[in-house]
């Protein structure tokens, strides 16, 4: 025998559990502690898969009003420069937050492919409407598939990708002015 209970651990082993796992999550509180206190903690950085990686093949999507035309990865495999693709939804907050940051690209000549995720087409073109369309071509994600394929932990986010359809660059969030000055235009300035 080994001299613990017939009925499993004891309750000593019962209390360490909780114990440990409080160590756990206080080292890692720590952690994240001395890298914002080093600078390098940014709560906006959450890796894709897809970074140096080719775009993920799909059919071109139908269009989102007011654009004529939706768009698919060959449209922008041939777009023959750097497109940003922009995911977001007239329901999302933070959109709306970065919708400035977007306009102020456009006006800039920066192409914005943009693609409305689970969005009401209506609803997505009165968001456009009133607040400004900074989308080049715009397409609509009704069933949320595409998204999936992109890796989409929520809207908005936007990718870079390059002329030859690799993705360069992935921000989760919305951009900011300093995300735009700090890493959208240096990347796009190293892909032109």
């Amino acid at each position: 025998m080994s001299g613990l209970p017939a009925r499993g651990l004891s309750r000593r082993a019962l209390l360490g559990i909780p114990l440990l796992a409080a160590a756990a999550a206080g080292g890692g509180f720590y952690l994240l502690l001395r890298r914002m206190e080093a600078g390098r903690y940014d709560p906006h950085a959450v890796d894709n898969p897809l970074v140096g990686h080719p775009i993920p093949e799909f059919a071109a999507l139908p269009a989102q009003a007011p654009a004529e035309t939706g768009f698919g990865s060959a449209d922008l495999r041939a777009a023959g420069r750097p497109v940003l693709v922009n995911f977001f939804a007239s329901w999302c907050v933070p959109c709306r937050i970065e919708h400035p940051s977007l306009m102020a690209l456009a006006k800039s000549g920066v192409p914005i492919w943009g693609i409305a995720y689970k969005d009401r087409s209506a609803d997505a073109a009165k968001l456009l409407d009133e607040d400004g369309n900074p989308y080049a071509r715009l397409a609509r994600d009704e069933s949320g598939r595409v998204s999936i394929d992109w890796g989409l932990y929520g809207v908005p986010e936007t990718f870079l990708i390059d002329r030859g359809g690799i993705v360069r660059g992935h921000w989760a969030g919305p951009l900011s002015e300093d995300t735009v000055r700090d890493e959208v235009s240096p990347l796009l300035r190293k892909y032109a």
